[in-house]
């Protein structure tokens, strides 16, 4: 069985929830900390052995290209001034690893999206990370959905739980547990019985939502090539995942830490919070001074 080397990552969506922010800048760019977003993805990808990464980009997207390549006049700059903390920086940003892009011409939705991959991907299995979800876990999650892949040879997703009144903004998934004569036994290992787009509650068959991790075997393509373009005229990610578990077995991995959804203005604020405050540099004095504002702001 060939294993994953492979991972895609989109990143053409346009970022109008951050206008006008992202107006001129892609909303990937934008900073968490001290770093761009999707710094944070890609990182996550070579932490779980993924090193050829293809990001999927749009018009207006140049400033990704640039962010991981060499920029020299910077470096000699940073070296000359001795400042080669910044200068360490800069080059780890630029040798992450082996990136290619390919631009989505039309936006015609996250199915489409993945479809671009086709060719650089080839006939292998292959990792989707979503630029917005960022995973701040060590790799931990999709290193566990690569060891299912791995172990069962079939394509997997990530899930995770939220309030019965949020469902109807995910894509959903039906879950049944997996064999326990089976290789893989473990309450954060599920199959997938089926996938319902963005249910309403009382239609909803769980609680437990798709996130922005997958793992696809290549027939994934021939499910893309299959589906129809639903709202909007744009082919969902979703549909070919349910029309792959027609064919084939997808099972589910439960995220259950370190998942911050910076599409969303409340959890890129919530992001930069709680990733600065675990930061050792920037975590005691942060700290010290956000416990003093909300004395100050909210008195007991």
């Amino acid at each position: 069985m060939t294993r994953v080397r492979k991972a895609v990552i989109p990143a053409a969506g346009l970022g109008t929830r951050f206008l006008p922010a992202t107006k001129s800048s892609p909303k990937e760019m934008l900073p968490v900390v001290d770093k761009p977003a999707i710094q944070y993805v890609v990182e996550e990808a070579v932490r779980a052995g993924l090193t050829d990464i293809l990001i999927i980009t749009g018009r207006n997207k140049r400033a990704l290209e640039d962010h991981f390549d060499r920029n020299f006049e910077l470096e000699h700059f940073l070296d000359n001034a001795g400042k080669h903390d910044l200068l360490k920086e800069v080059q780890f940003a630029s040798d992450l690893a082996d990136i290619h892009y390919v631009r989505q011409r039309d936006p015609l939705g996250l199915g489409h999206a993945v479809s671009v991959a086709r060719h650089h991907v080839g006939d292998e299995p292959f990792a989707v990370l979503l630029a917005d979800d960022l995973m701040v876990d060590d790799g931990a999650l999709l290193r566990s959905m690569l060891d299912v892949h791995e172990r069962y040879g079939r394509s997997c997703v990530a899930f995770s739980e939220v309030l019965p009144e949020e469902i109807s903004s995910y894509g959903c998934v039906d879950p049944m547990p997996v064999a326990s004569d089976g290789p893989v036994s473990s309450e954060d290992v599920i199959e997938i019985r089926r996938v319902v787009e963005k249910p309403s509650r009382d239609e909803a068959p769980s609680n437990l939502a798709i996130i922005g991790r997958y793992v696809f075997t290549p027939e994934i393509f021939t499910m893309l090539d299959r589906i129809e373009p639903g709202r909007g005229g744009e082919l969902q990610l979703t549909d070919a995942i349910a029309m792959l578990i027609e064919q084939q077995s997808v099972f589910g991995a439960n995220c259950r830490r370190g998942r911050y959804d910076v599409g969303q203005k409340i959890d890129f604020l919530r992001a930069n919070v709680e990733i600065a405050l675990d930061r050792t540099d920037l975590g005691p004095a942060f700290g010290e001074w956000l416990r003093q504002y909300v004395a100050d702001r909210w008195p007991v």
